[in-house]
């Protein structure tokens, strides 16, 4: 038997119900009817964004043209390219003015437009006294230390591009890890059959043969030469002119164990080494420290004939 109470209390469970599907039939309604987000508001504000950048960077390079206003300076055309940055990915060269003063060299005009105009351009330098080797570049169509290049000695305007022949990571910056893989493949270091005798004597080393070696230990590992050569652009498994100056350095150390010298003579008269070698001369004309790399090459060809030899 069914009391008043009970029929109110029926009554307001089912308008509870009715006003729960009513609530989500809303719900429903408005997450149908909610605008999509609007992607050409996002667009048109980076526009916006990128647009305020070019003219900040105008207005600075204005400022610094005014700066240099009755001021000598040089034209330098650098290569660009960064293949992180929307719009930076395709290859170019950006021009760039900078003051001119006696003994000024090209790393200094490079410190300068980053300095001044682009934050962003990339290059390598550390020592800038020819020592590290950091900064080779192609300058005016040649391998040469920015650091060492003198901007008196060019002809503007001075065109900065990353070395030939090897990739390009951003800007003037090359990936030089198969330079390091070749220099390896040469096991660079010393191996002497036997130890100095007594307390901490030291391995003695004739002049005559310091003097025939002394060139090849010069090589700052900048890779002037590689890019340089034309059999290395064409055979990525050649050793390279620095790589066999190495192994020259040590195979003519006459403290160098007879058995060492003959596994290294065996990795530069392999396919790929010596021979390869046609004397172009091309990376004794780039190297910045006067090695003669090329005349190495062909001692150690000799050296390899040499030990080839039999006689019965």
């Amino acid at each position: 038997m069914s009391t008043d109470t009970d029929a109110e209390t029926e009554t307001d469970v089912e308008a509870d119900a009715e006003t729960d599907v009513d609530a989500s039939t809303d719900a429903e309604a408005t997450d149908i009817d909610a605008p999509e987000p609007d992607v050409s508001v996002h667009r048109t504000r980076r526009l916006e964004e990128k647009e305020k950048r070019r003219e900040d960077r105008a207005a600075d390079e204005r400022a610094a043209a005014e700066s240099l206003a009755g001021q000598e300076t040089v034209e330098l055309k650098v290569f660009r390219y960064d293949p992180e940055v929307e719009g930076k990915e395709e290859p170019r060269f950006d021009t760039f003015k900078v003051p001119f003063h006696t003994g000024m060299t090209v790393l200094d005009a490079l410190i300068y437009a980053r300095d001044h105009y682009d934050s962003s351009l990339t290059f390598r330098h550390s020592c800038q006294q020819a020592i590290c080797g950091s900064d080779a570049l192609f300058i005016n169509g040649s391998q040469r230390l920015g650091c060492k290049t003198q901007l008196a000695d060019l002809d503007e305007p001075i065109r900065v591009e990353p070395l030939p022949h090897q990739e390009v990571v951003k800007d003037l910056v090359v990936d030089m890890e198969h330079f390091y893989d070749q220099m390896e493949a040469v096991e660079p270091y010393f191996d002497p059959d036997d130890l100095p005798e007594g307390e901490l004597e030291e391995q003695r080393q004739s002049r005559d043969n310091r003097e025939k070696i002394k060139m090849s230990t010069r090589c700052i590992w900048c890779g002037a030469c590689m890019s340089s050569c034309n059999i290395a652009a064409g055979d990525n498994q050649y050793l390279g002119p620095a790589a066999i100056n190495k192994a020259y350095r040590f195979a003519m150390d006459e403290r160098e164990g007879d058995d060492r010298k003959q596994e290294r003579m065996e990795i530069v008269e392999q396919e790929h080494g010596v021979w390869r070698c046609q004397t172009q001369f091309s990376c004794t004309e780039v190297c910045p420290k006067d090695i003669p790399l090329t005349e190495h090459i062909q001692e150690l060809k000799r050296e390899a004939v040499k030990s080839n030899l039999k006689f019965w």
